[in-house]
């Protein structure tokens, strides 16, 4: 099995080429956008590896949550690629990936959803499978819900948002570091091509579970900041 990933949720966007259990990783170079390193970085990593778009089985990437203008990125490229070489897609969630990355049995997922937001979602490992215990959430830190002692809190909210992390430390495991990763949306999306799960390439969308992208100018002031 031959699985590409893409990773473009966040500003440190990736590609992963899943080769039967053994990957491969590629990072975005920094300071660039996603729309211009990420393609040129998949065919490298393609090249290197010795592997045709035709002779993959699948191809997954982030559906999100996470930036706006990165997930249509990763879901675009991945629709072009597949359609060109009649390749069916993965999606696989932004939060899902980092859960899975913590080898933890319950995780709480948190990744910065700018606005003053956190973007967060609660999963139960069963067996390689992370599973999601209730729905993604979209809320101001102070909401975001406090599980039980023994679960694993991951992700960049932790740091985006100190008062989130202090609040979470007194009673979780804290993993700040963790973000999606190209090579985990890889191991995922064998998992789900192996459980019959890839879609048609025009089916792919992002998962954006709002739909603003920015605060409105008085939004801002009102909140002391600059027009």
């Amino acid at each position: 099995m031959q699985i590409l990933a893409l990773e473009t949720s966040t500003e440190t966007g990736s590609c992963a080429l899943w080769q039967d259990g053994a990957v491969i990783e590629r990072i975005c170079p920094p300071g660039r956008s996603h729309s211009e390193t990420l393609l040129p970085l998949v065919r490298e990593l393609l090249a290197e590896s010795g592997i045709a778009i035709g002779q993959l089985d699948a191809i997954a990437f982030d559906t999100g949550p996470g930036a706006f203008t990165g997930l249509r990125v990763a879901c675009g490229a991945a629709q072009g690629l597949a359609v060109a070489a009649d390749l069916p897609l993965l999606p696989v969630v932004s939060l899902e990936a980092m859960a899975a990355a913590t080898g933890a049995e319950q995780v709480l997922a948190l990744l910065d959803a700018r606005m003053g937001e956190v973007y967060s979602a609660s999963y139960r490992r069963r067996g390689d499978v992370m599973v999601l215990q209730g729905g993604i959430r979209v809320t101001a830190p102070d909401n975001v819900d406090l599980p039980s002692a023994d679960w694993l809190a991951c992700g960049n909210a932790l740091t985006a948002y100190p008062a989130l992390a202090e609040r979470l430390g007194a009673a979780l495991t804290l993993m700040p570091s963790i973000l999606p990763e190209a090579s985990w949306l890889a191991r995922l999306g064998a998992l789900k091509l192996a459980a019959g799960e890839g879609i048609d390439p025009a089916l792919a969308a992002p998962l954006y579970i709002r739909d603003k992208v920015a605060k409105t100018i008085s939004e801002r002031l009102s909140e002391g900041g600059r027009a």
